[in-house]
């Protein structure tokens, strides 16, 4: 084609587009990653039944995780020839000229915004209903109810996961460097976005490749940091050898999981939890704080990796020059989610690690 219509040829990943038919502004890809989430959600959900695990589920399941990366790849290879000639724009109100894909990332934040909005407000409902462990023992009166490790009957009662990690520097330790590393995590992500989006001239094309990719890269890796972090702070711990000049002593920090704060522990004993006359142990039923705290910081760290795996093909993308001010708003759209994703963290800290 010719004429007026010149302006609007750019590559499709599946071969040329006729622009007399309409501007390619739809994908098929997120319905196909939305199946594969159902369908693995659906069949993990059925494969771990009351501590139990069902191995004839785990073939859909991986089902499941074949449909999403299939959807992945039809994206990313659409996206991997798209250079900014062609933005969609909203037509209605209250949208009007407002670039679609920016919509569409707003409003896919506002739903997440319902989701966390709703774990925080489950959080705290059973935080101030249930009264705190610590209370309990210190009342003393669970003596006499019979609530312990020697009678094997155990009193609901509300353990926040800060009683264990907010014990000494070493525990929380973890958190606290992960805080630290997704706040320069969204400084990285806006200097991908400043040399991306300098106009052609005022920089190098091969030095805004290497910025880009750097700071993309960077992302990346303290995003990786953050979720390896969160995995020695729930299931592995680590050993903090003897340190003389600072009066650090050789002792080993463990895990959540090894100290017993787990979803299902309904008969917990923390060790201080010994009564001072009889020595008596007070043993407790802790699911609910256990569970706030692990689908909480879990569904967090869920869209921790989420940004990894886009983050990945972004870094990829980047090395091969494939931003430039025409396109560079792609990292705008997702440097919104990654700074949201930032700071549900920053309430998550002190709600969940502080206090």
């Amino acid at each position: 084609m010719s004429g007026e219509h010149d302006e609007h040829h750019h590559p499709s990943a599946w071969g040329p587009h006729h622009w007399d038919h309409g501007a390619p502004h739809n994908s098929w890809a997120p319905l196909v990653m939305s199946i594969g989430f159902g369908i693995f959600l659906f069949m993990l959900a059925n494969a771990f039944n009351k501590d139990v695990v069902d191995a004839s589920y785990i073939p859909l399941v991986m089902v499941g995780l074949l449909v999403v990366l299939f959807g992945l790849i039809i994206w990313w290879r659409q996206d991997m020839s798209f250079d900014g000639t062609y933005e969609p724009m909203s037509t209605g109100t209250p949208f009007k000229n407002i670039q679609i894909r920016k919509v569409g990332m707003w409003v896919f934040l506002m739903s997440e915004m319902m989701v966390f909005t709703s774990l925080f407000s489950t959080y705290i409902r059973y935080r101030t209903g249930i009264e705190n462990c610590q209370t309990v023992f210190e009342r003393g009166d669970w003596v006499e109810q019979g609530y312990t490790l020697e009678t094997g009957e155990a009193l609901i009662c509300f353990e926040p996961a800060s009683h264990l990690i907010a014990s000494s520097w070493w525990h929380i330790a973890p958190g606290a460097i992960n805080t630290f590393a997704l706040i320069v995590s969204s400084f990285t992500i806006v200097q991908a976005l400043r040399y991306a989006s300098k106009p052609v001239g005022e920089i190098d094309e091969n030095r805004r490749k290497k910025l880009v990719t750097r700071y993309l890269g960077s992302t990346w890796l303290l995003a990786v940091i953050f979720l390896t972090l969160k995995m020695v702070e729930w299931f592995i711990g680590f050993y903090v050898p003897e340190i003389s000049f600072l009066g650090i002593h050789e002792h080993d920090i463990k895990s959540l999981v090894a100290e017993g704060y787990m979803i299902n522990a309904d008969h917990y004993h923390h060790h201080d939890w010994v009564d001072p006359v009889t020595g008596a142990t007070m043993l407790a039923d802790i699911s609910v704080g256990a569970s706030t705290f692990y689908v909480t910081t879990g569904t967090h760290g869920v869209h921790v990796f989420g940004g990894i795996v886009g983050l990945t093909y972004m870094t990829l993308k980047a090395s091969r020059g494939g931003y430039t001010p025409k396109n560079a708003v792609s990292i705008e759209y997702f440097g919104l989610y990654w700074h949201f994703v930032d700071l549900v963290w920053v309430i998550v800290f002190p709600f969940f690690y502080l206090y």
